[in-house]
């Protein structure tokens, strides 16, 4: 883009409200969310599913961004339903974790691979059957139309939509901030912290996705760090959720032996991943 385009552009998106806008940021998200779920009907592969779950994230994101817009109640109503079907839509993806991570600790003669693939199996199952019967495409275009109509209704003038980005991602910014200084002072035991920051990492770096033409310099250099930051708390997540689904998942090992064999190699790794993770708060 030349210096004439990206002035064009600057006065476009000056001119623009960040009510308009909002149906430019959405609409591609619900349409990609469409369109890997109507993809699951002849797929089986979990990275459907995962791509599903993440661009319903990305919607829950969206719809934080606009929250002092929409108003509290349909923020929550909305991002409550798009929370259950990226749910039900990451089931299976938490049996190819787990798998992982036995295979990585206990090596793959020790990791009762079959008994997981089965369960992994199951849960790719369940996820497309509660998907199909979950209304998605009307949950979703009925959500756009819900949120569209919101922001026509309300009073007041429109809003810039460059100071709202930049409020937003502030805002964002923030929260993250605090819970770093949170999860900081937490125990090393406290997993809920860690996880938090996790999140409010996620929130800010989809926010620095759609918002980033409007943003300031320094706003968009925290996605440098944000990487790091996702990374680390992101494996320790992996660890932490795996040793959940393993323990009430108990039976894919023969014995107890067998499991309390592997409940110690993960707690091992959990360690080792909250010592890295805590490096960076």
């Amino acid at each position: 883009m030349d210096d004439t385009q990206a002035a064009r552009q600057e006065r476009r998106l000056e001119a623009d409200s960040a009510e308009s806008h909002f149906a430019a940021y959405a609409q591609p998200l619900v349409d990609e969310a469409l369109e890997h779920a109507a993809a699951l009907k002849a797929n089986s592969d979990a990275d459907v599913l995962h791509k599903l779950r993440i661009a319903l994230r990305r919607l829950r994101s969206l719809l934080w961004a606009y929250r002092p817009l929409l108003g509290r109640e349909l923020d929550d109503q909305q991002r409550e339903r798009f929370k259950s079907l990226a749910g039900a839509a990451g089931k299976t993806r938490d049996w190819d974790i787990l798998t992982e991570l036995l295979i990585e600790t206990l090596g793959a003669r020790e990791a009762p691979t079959e008994r997981l693939r089965a369960a992994r199996g199951a849960a790719l199952d369940d996820s497309r059957e509660a998907l199909s019967h979950a209304g998605i495409q009307k949950v979703l275009r009925g959500a756009l139309a819900d949120a569209s109509g919101a922001l026509q209704d309300q009073a007041g003038g429109p809003t810039s939509l460059k100071r709202f980005a930049r409020k937003r991602v502030a805002s964002a910014e923030k929260s993250l901030s605090q819970r770093l200084r949170r999860a900081g002072r937490a125990k090393r035991s406290d997993y809920a912290a860690y996880h938090d920051v996790r999140k409010a990492g996620k929130k800010v770096r989809y926010l620095l996705e759609f918002f980033g033409p409007l943003l300031k310099k320094k706003q968009l250099k925290t996605a440098k760090r944000l990487k790091k930051l996702q990374k680390r708390f992101g494996t320790l997540n992996d660890v932490v959720a795996s040793e959940e689904l393993l323990r009430a998942n108990r039976g894919v090992f023969g014995t107890d032996r067998d499991a309390e064999a592997a409940f110690k190699a993960l707690e091992k790794q959990r360690k080792r991943r909250v010592r890295a993770a805590s490096k960076l708060l």
